[in-house]
């Protein structure tokens, strides 16, 4: 994607990238390796274009091979696999993921080139012009938080964990792909550096609106960054797809149920955003004297203020103005799961 006036911004480049993402379509598929083991059996699973979909569950449970499958690094045994309209299993697998952006645990930097080579790789081997290519890295550079300028001619050794991390998803994004599969990609790094990582991500997914394939085996990560959540099971069994606030709520089966824990209540309090519906009106005199939390916090944001205040109740404020109550009662009730 080229800055061209169209497209330049936040806005416009959302939009632009928003139009280009592809919806993925899993039907049926399997893999059965030659010694007879099933790492995932008659899997289906739908992803809206633009969407963040989560994989997540034990060890050995297909994860990474379901990833694996979507850009053909491993052959399915059967089933289908649709980007968009198209078949992925019926076209040529080397076009394909220079189709597909693909972001790994360790990055997997080649070390004895430039930062700028690195993420200029595939649009280096696409043939793109030198020019259009060196303005490709330098847009993806800053868009990552790494000024091209500073970090351009470095090397990876010489950046932190961190720094590469985010150069791993500059390439990932370099050709604009309409696709993202990430495998594991925050957690090579310490959790300090791991929360400013999803903090940065966020941004950077409501900015390019891609279609994302996330896998990690961290529930608060998935809960953080996911739109849906799929927990799989031994075998790549399905055994819920949904909303981070639904999985929380209602499990759908015991084995969900153990899967998200006992504390799976503090949890959907962090993905319950306030809502106007949900406060007590603001008193006749005003809003009474009471620590305000934002409108656009969370239920965890406001229950966190009163324990840290003292306090049974927040003001909550929308641009600096009360628009409402809310009570400890209340936000435990937003917390209560079956």
């Amino acid at each position: 994607m080229d800055v061209t006036p169209e497209t330049s911004g936040a806005g416009g480049r959302a939009t632009a990238d928003a139009a280009r993402a592809a919806s993925i379509s899993l039907e049926g598929i399997h893999k059965r390796y030659p010694d007879g083991t099933e790492a995932v059996r008659e899997l289906s699973l739908e992803v809206k274009a633009g969407e963040l979909v989560v994989l997540i569950g034990p060890s050995g449970c297909g994860k990474s091979t379901v990833l694996r499958m979507i850009n053909r690094l491993i052959e399915p045994t059967g089933g289908r696999i649709m980007l968009g309209d198209e078949d992925v299993t019926r076209v040529d697998p080397v076009r394909l993921r220079r189709r597909i952006g693909y972001v790994i645990q360790n990055v997997g930097l080649f070390p004895h080139q430039t930062v700028r080579a690195n993420v200029a790789t595939v649009p280096r081997l696409l043939g793109w012009p030198r020019e259009r290519s060196r303005r490709r890295v330098d847009e993806l550079l800053d868009l990552v938080g790494l000024d091209p300028s500073q970090f351009g001619r470095r090397y990876p050794h010489e950046l932190s964990g961190g720094q590469r991390q985010r150069v791993g998803v500059a390439r990932a994004l370099a050709a604009d792909p309409v696709v993202l599969l990430m495998d594991e990609p925050f957690s090579a790094v310490d959790p300090i550096v791991r929360t400013r990582l999803q903090e940065e991500f966020l941004r950077l997914q409501a900015e390019v609106r891609k279609t994302i394939v996330l896998v990690t085996h961290d529930l608060d990560e998935a809960v953080r960054l996911g739109d849906r959540i799929a927990v799989l099971s031994q075998g790549g069994h399905l055994e819920q797809y949904d909303t981070p606030a639904a999985l929380l709520g209602e499990p759908a089966t015991p084995f969900v149920r153990e899967f998200v824990g006992a504390d799976r209540g503090i949890r959907r309090l962090v993905v319950t955003p306030l809502d106007r519906e949900t406060l007590e009106p603001l008193p006749a005199g005003g809003p009474p004297d009471a620590p305000t939390v934002p409108l656009r916090g969370s239920a965890y944001d406001a229950l966190a203020v009163m324990l840290t205040s003292a306090a049974d109740r927040v003001v909550v404020t929308d641009e600096g103005r009360p628009v409402g109550v809310l009570g400890r009662q209340r936000v435990l009730d937003l917390g209560r799961t079956e």
